[in-house]
């Protein structure tokens, strides 16, 4: 039986080395070899029947089969070796005469499988392969979407959440020579004093004073947390920590300032930034319209400060930054004059905010108040129905200097916010408190740091945890 099938390869060896010299006329001869294959298997289906007959011994059959195998190995490659199993075993469920006739047939007559018959064998397969690939992309694809836009959601948040988080960092951060003073006195007064007694208190006020906090702010925090001690029946020391903290909140929020910038749809918001030389007004401006401008409004800048050599140059180089209008005239222009063609293009362009910058004034110059007084009057005669802000810009390293400023201007000019600067560059933060508490102005933005975006809007609560 073996020595037949050997014979058969040599044959099969000899009937490629035919076809291969005919390659080219296996196009027409492919309809032949089709009929060829229809009448050898009736032929082969009968001598399989006589084979079977012959071999009942099942385990003698499957020894032979290994050995058609090994035979079989000659002639085919690698791929086929890995299809021909596959192919078997589905025949075998429909079939198992058919299975063993067509193993026969490849034995008996294996130059009647031409190469175009086994390419489109191939082609079958893979196409049947590609399908089952393409479906299994497709629902790889539905569960990619959903998880991409349940990811998408969570990635909002996350933003969100990191937004706010690093808000608090700058905050910590540009606070920081406020709170390495500050803390560190308080923490050592509270870990060095076991006894509550005046003695304590004597320090805690010495302690808030020099953080700018303000002589009437001091008295009034230190009343409170005598008073907030004995209802609490605090014992230790270490416990007043968090006490102190809930009352310096307190005290930031108890006049009910509102430390917002209104801006509503459909309605001019007009923003007039004044403040002494070298507060930092044109700065802060460019990086006022920046956090406007990231909140979806539409922004526009005057440059009304016409005096100051270079002052136009600098804020055309923020408002290239925040990518906003600008709206000037030549230098030594009048500056109602700009402000008036401001409010006028505002107007025909449907802008949200419109943020004026002046010159650098002192209280006490007289000609220079008047000519902020005239600003006024043009943006009351020609913005009807805007929403007025007038906005004092403050250094916060000049300490208490700051608070007496605040007074000044507004016994001369309505205020109704401030913006306090450089709080980065200073350990005296708590000049906030006098600000609020005491001149009754809401601080609506500081400064910690010199970066486009490290102008951020003010929050008691934020402010104080950044302190400690």
């Amino acid at each position: 039986m073996f020595n037949f099938f050997k014979k058969k390869k040599k044959k099969e060896e000899v009937e490629k080395k035919e076809k291969l010299e005919e390659a080219k006329k296996e196009e027409n001869a492919s309809s032949e070899l089709e009929n060829d294959n229809s009448n050898s298997d009736d032929k082969t289906n009968e001598e399989f029947n006589k084979f079977n007959e012959a071999n009942k011994n099942n385990e003698l059959l499957e020894s032979q089969e290994e050995s058609i195998k090994e035979v079989e190995k000659g002639p085919e490659t690698k791929e086929k070796q890995e299809e021909k199993p596959k192919k078997e075993t589905d025949a075998k469920e429909n079939n198992p005469n058919k299975l063993k006739a067509g193993r026969f047939i490849d034995l008996s007559k294996p130059g009647e499988i031409s190469k175009e018959t086994e390419k489109k064998t191939e082609e079958i397969k893979l196409d049947e392969n590609d399908h089952q690939e393409n479906k299994e992309t497709n629902d790889e694809n539905k569960d990619n979407l959903s998880d991409i836009n349940a990811e998408a959601s969570d990635n909002a948040s996350d933003e969100a959440d990191n937004e706010k988080e690093s808000i608090f960092t700058r905050l910590k951060k540009g606070l920081t020579k406020t709170r390495d003073n500050f803390t560190s006195s308080l923490t050592n007064l509270f870990t060095r004093n076991v006894k509550i007694d005046d003695e304590l208190y004597d320090e805690l006020e010495e302690i808030l004073i020099s953080a700018d906090i303000g002589m009437s702010s001091t008295i009034e925090i230190v009343d409170e947390l005598r008073d907030e001690i004995k209802k609490r029946s605090i014992k230790e020391s270490k416990e007043i920590y968090p006490v102190l903290k809930e009352i310096m909140i307190n005290k930031l929020d108890e006049k009910n300032l509102d430390n917002k910038i209104k801006v509503e749809d459909g309605k001019l918001t007009v923003i007039l930034v004044i403040g002494v030389n070298g507060v930092g007004k044109t700065t802060t401006i460019g990086k006022l319209a920046n956090s406007f401008k990231k909140e979806g409004k539409s922004v526009m800048l005057a440059a009304a400060d016409t005096f100051r050599a270079a002052a136009i140059d600098q804020l055309k180089e923020w408002s290239d930054r925040a990518d906003v209008e600008l709206v000037s005239h030549q230098e030594g222009a009048d500056p109602s004059a700009v402000i008036f063609d401001a409010i006028k293009s505002a107007r025909s362009k449907n802008i949200d905010v419109l943020i004026c910058d002046t010159a650098g004034r002192l209280h006490n110059k007289k000609n220079l108040m008047q000519e902020l007084d005239k600003i006024n009057r043009t943006i009351d005669t020609h913005a009807v129905n805007s929403i007025r802000e007038n906005l004092l810009v403050l250094d916060a390293t000049t300490g208490q200097n700051a608070v007496s400023q605040s007074k000044e201007f507004k016994n001369v000019t309505d205020i109704t916010g401030l913006i306090l600067t450089k709080l980065d560059g200073t350990a005296k933060g708590g000049v906030i408190f006098p600000l609020q508490v005491e001149v009754e102005v809401p601080v609506k933005y500081i400064g910690v740091g010199e970066g486009i975006d490290h102008l951020q809007k003010f929050d008691s609560n934020s402010f104080v945890e950044a302190m400690f």
